[in-house]
């Protein structure tokens, strides 16, 4: 009996880890509406942090899940359910009341920009996830296609905790407006990005992770607010910059393999 109960705690532990995800995204989307009463940097700061702790949360629950071999359908739908909730709305959300709201109160242009640009954002963002969820078993496992949507979430966190103060000049909000469709385009894109999910098999290159990962962390305490902006924009040159390669013919990076000839349509 105990043994049979230890074995339903294990499956729950990947689903209750999505769900303190889904926790964080909420939260945040909490925090942005909070932001209409006094002090809304301090707000706005904490929504754009629980979006960092929701993709904190969403790439340790597949590790766990992988770890225990309790990897399910029910935890995969489930992912990409929280997926949509914390890095589509909450960011949108977010991007919405920080950019445009208040701003748009006296520029009706601005708020209507506003609204497209965020709505983009989501619909991007939900396509996204529905390519990856039928791509999943038929595509290079090394490499995502288009850009993973919390890293499109983090893009928007990451400007909202470097400048945690709303625009001041309607500018200012239009760069944030053009920012979301650009993220946006890059999720939907069929650009190859680094997934780094895959665990290298060269002792050296795994050497290398870990080594990079330190170098990570030291970069994030030197830099604090600072560092998410310049990690995601590195992170989005290098995946341009490895699709321009591969395109001029450089193999020094093996590219992704075609899809599974058994789904067709699928890179459509």
């Amino acid at each position: 009996m105990r043994k049979r109960a230890m074995q339903r705690s294990k499956f729950a532990l990947p689903s209750s880890i999505t769900l303190i995800s889904i926790l964080c995204g909420f939260s945040s989307v909490v925090m942005s509406i909070n932001a209409a009463g006094d002090n809304p940097e301090r707000y706005f700061l904490w929504a754009a942090i629980l979006l960092v702790a929701a993709g904190v949360f969403d790439g340790l629950d597949g590790r766990v899940a992988r770890a225990t071999g309790t990897s399910t359908e029910f935890g995969v739908q489930l992912d990409s359910l929280a997926d949509m909730v914390s890095f589509g709305m909450a960011p949108a959300i977010l991007a919405y009341r920080y950019a445009f709201f208040t701003l748009g109160i006296g520029d009706f242009q601005l708020r209507a920009v506003g609204w497209a640009a965020c709505f983009f954002f989501v619909a991007c963002g939900a396509l996204r996830l529905a390519r990856f969820n039928v791509q999943v078993s038929s595509v290079d496992s090394r490499f995502f296609v288009g850009m993973p949507i919390p890293a499109g979430a983090a893009c928007v966190a990451s400007g909202v905790r470097c400048w945690p103060g709303q625009p001041v000049l309607a500018r200012h909000a239009y760069f944030f407006a053009l920012e979301l469709f650009l993220v946006g385009l890059l999720m939907v894109s069929t650009l190859r990005f680094p997934s780094f999910k895959k665990k290298s098999q060269s002792p050296r290159a795994a050497m290398g992770l870990k080594v990079a990962f330190v170098g990570i962390l030291c970069l994030m305490i030197i830099f604090r607010q600072y560092f998410f902006i310049g990690f995601f924009i590195v992170y989005i040159l290098m995946g341009l910059l490895l699709n321009l390669a591969w395109r001029l013919g450089w193999r020094g990076v093996a590219p992704p393999h075609a899809p599974d000839e058994t789904n067709p349509g699928l890179e459509a």
